[in-house]
């Protein structure tokens, strides 16, 4: 007889968690540990259901590196005595979360599931009761005592995706999360579709979860647009310490050939600074070269994004930042998919 999956809930806030006062139509944050009288559905799951709150919940909106540290500690501690992991979380920010727990948790074999809602538990068409029962079920999947899902995804709307592949498209909407270049790795309908090929290849070695907890955030993004100015985008590449530029480029990586402007990258370039081309465009990506307005930043030796997403782009820099990786080796290893961030 299989013994019964353990799954903790990890509540870091958002809306996911609020229940609606009636008499006063203010939401408010309810008591983890009156879970099962909100939600009696979870009753019914074939699993041991445990939970544990931030002190002060957050809105998603003030998300960062300390709360990223505190969700990787609550894992790694409780990693041996539970199989899999939810993480309930605001929606406005959880792709960023999502991608920086996917590099934070190295030789991971446990689901950690990130989800949250578009309106709260207690609200009479709520959308969170079913992110969070199927977030559940899927953290709990096990073929053989082995975990299905060994990686960082979210939940959303009866689609499980790669965390670190996935951007918020709607604020209103139920669907309001997209993966625009890799294909869901679960579907809930009547049943739970897991689509095999799609899920990142457990590791053949038996390593232990290393929790990375040391980040650096001095990385920033940079949009393109047309009439950009030379004093503009001089002041962003000037900032006092910045160590990584995200380039968002239009379409196949593609930038401006003015010469100031590549005169300015080339220079910043060979002072250290790690500039990453990285499309807007929501799906499709980075072709540095296929074009003649970006085969000068393949020249100047601009770091190729490939298909990765900002959110991504932004949480692999500063983790990579954070390791001891060298300064000459980080256009290589960055150009390098670490948990499939890229294609």
């Amino acid at each position: 007889m299989q013994n019964k999956a353990r799954i903790l809930l990890i509540y870091t806030g958002g809306t996911i968690g609020m229940v609606k006062d009636y008499e006063t139509g203010a939401l408010k944050a309810f008591d983890f540990d009156e879970l099962m009288s909100h939600i009696p559905e979870l009753s019914q799951l074939d699993c041991i259901i445990k939970s544990i709150s931030f002190d002060t919940p957050i809105d998603s909106s003030n998300m960062n590196l300390k709360y990223w540290e505190e969700i990787a500690v609550i894992i790694e501690s409780n990693y041996t005595s539970q199989d899999g992991f939810v993480v309930l979380h605001g929606s406005d920010t959880m792709s960023y979360s999502a991608s920086a727990l996917s590099f934070m948790l190295e030789n991971l074999s446990k689901p950690v599931i990130f989800t949250g809602s578009q309106l709260p538990i207690g609200d009479l068409r709520t959308d969170a009761k079913e992110n969070l029962i199927t977030s559940i079920q899927i953290a709990s999947l096990q073929i053989n005592g082995q975990a299905v899902i060994q990686e960082v995804g979210l939940y959303f709307e009866y689609k499980l995706y790669r965390g670190n592949r996935t951007t918020k498209i709607n604020a209103e909407h139920f669907e309001a999360f997209d993966s625009p270049n890799h294909p869901p790795l679960v579907e809930s309908g009547v049943n739970l579709k897991v689509n095999h090929p799609y899920l990142l290849n457990p590791s053949k070695n038996k390593s232990q979860l290393k929790a990375h907890k040391k980040l650096d955030n001095r990385v920033a993004v940079l949009k393109l647009f047309p009439g950009i100015g030379e004093n503009l985008v001089n002041s962003v590449l000037q900032t006092p310490d910045l160590r990584v530029l995200i380039l968002e480029t239009y379409g196949a990586g593609n930038a401006p050939t003015a010469n100031w402007f590549i005169q300015l990258l080339e220079k910043a370039i060979k002072n250290g600074l790690h500039i990453i081309n990285v499309t807007q465009c929501s799906g499709g990506s980075v072709i540095m070269g296929h074009y003649e307005t970006s085969k000068k930043l393949s020249q100047i030796q601009l770091i190729d994004g490939k298909d990765i997403t900002t959110e991504a782009a932004v949480t692999k820099a500063m983790y990579l930042l954070g390791s001891t990786i060298s300064s000459s080796l980080f256009k290589t290893v960055f150009e390098t998919s670490l948990r499939g961030e890229m294609d």
